[in-house]
């Protein structure tokens, strides 16, 4: 099923608020969204309890996809809306699926008073494997969360889009993470902003020991540098708004900053072919539990 935005849907209010991001997405690409609910089959002892049975177990698997379906057609009724269901591991599952989408959507759960960890096992796993890019959605999440408010200062979709967040590491800059940014960006009519942190070298001591401050020569080189990597794509995308920020400090930090005022944020993931461990990178990890915007993680070699 080429062109087609997958969503891992559970039920769950993460999976609830992926599919609505999906189907406003496809409708920005012209696209159709494929529903994809994943279950595991009962073990055959709990299969022949009462409350456990098969009819009641189909019931419910169907009934999920189904009831999602039927309201993202009512709410999008120009969207293309189609359900699976696959059985087996959930993450395995999602990465099979994924083979023949453009992007594959997952729920995480929203932020809350303690900044812990938003991203589940299954997420990170379809993450960390996953060759199509990973957009992450926020349970809650909804569609004026991603508009700048309107004159009066009341939340509405009907305003422009806030701004596409594009992280860049201008020692390794990767073509396919700021092509995407800069599709994402052109299709919502909306400012790329890049943004690049980077810290003061350990050899930096020594200057502001000898009364040197080396900050500014350096503040004004990265800067340069990160011109110079958005320049080809500024010329190709002459219709994109973009606005550079390189910065002293954390780049997952300034990166979550900037997802407040963001509708989307896309980082980077290094394709590794080690089969042991989760690679996921530290500052992508960082801001995928953090950024309160979707994420939109894109492997690159």
């Amino acid at each position: 099923m080429a062109r087609t935005i997958t969503v891992g849907l559970d039920g769950s209010g993460e999976s609830r608020a992926a599919a609505e991001w999906a189907a406003r997405e496809a409708a920005l690409r012209r696209v159709p969204v494929r529903l994809l609910h994943v279950w595991q089959p009962v073990p055959e002892p709990l299969a022949q309890a009462p409350l456990l049975g098969a009819e009641t177990q189909q019931h419910w698997t169907e009934r999920i996809p189904r009831n999602a379906a039927e309201g993202l057609r009512l709410r999008h009724p120009g969207v293309e809306v189609t359900t699976e269901q696959w059985p087996g591991a959930p993450a395995d599952v999602l990465l099979e699926a994924s083979r023949d989408a453009e992007l594959l959507v997952l729920g995480s759960r929203a932020l809350s008073g303690l900044a812990g960890f938003l991203v589940g096992s299954v997420g990170q796993s379809v993450v960390a494997r996953a060759e199509v890019p990973v957009v992450l959605v926020r349970a809650g999440e909804q569609a004026a969360d991603e508009h700048v408010k309107d004159p009066a200062g009341i939340p509405s979709a009907a305003t422009g889009f806030r701004p596409v967040v594009l992280g860049v590491d201008t020692r390794s800059p990767d073509g396919t993470v700021i092509s995407f940014a800069f599709e994402e960006a052109r299709r919502r009519e909306a400012t790329l902003t890049a943004v690049e942190g980077w810290n003061l070298p350990p050899s930096s001591v020594y200057s502001l020991a000898a009364g040197v401050d080396p900050r500014e020569e350096m503040i004004r080189e990265r800067a340069a540098d990160l011109t110079e990597v958005l320049l080809p794509w500024r010329e190709k995308y002459p219709d994109v708004e973009v606005t550079e920020a390189s910065r002293i400090g954390s780049p997952a930090n300034h990166l979550v900053d900037a997802a407040r005022d963001a509708s989307l944020v896309v980082v980077g993931r290094r394709v590794r072919r080690s089969p042991f461990g989760i690679h996921i990178g530290a500052v992508t990890h960082a801001v995928m539990h953090h950024a309160v915007a979707p994420v939109a993680v894109v492997a690159h070699e």
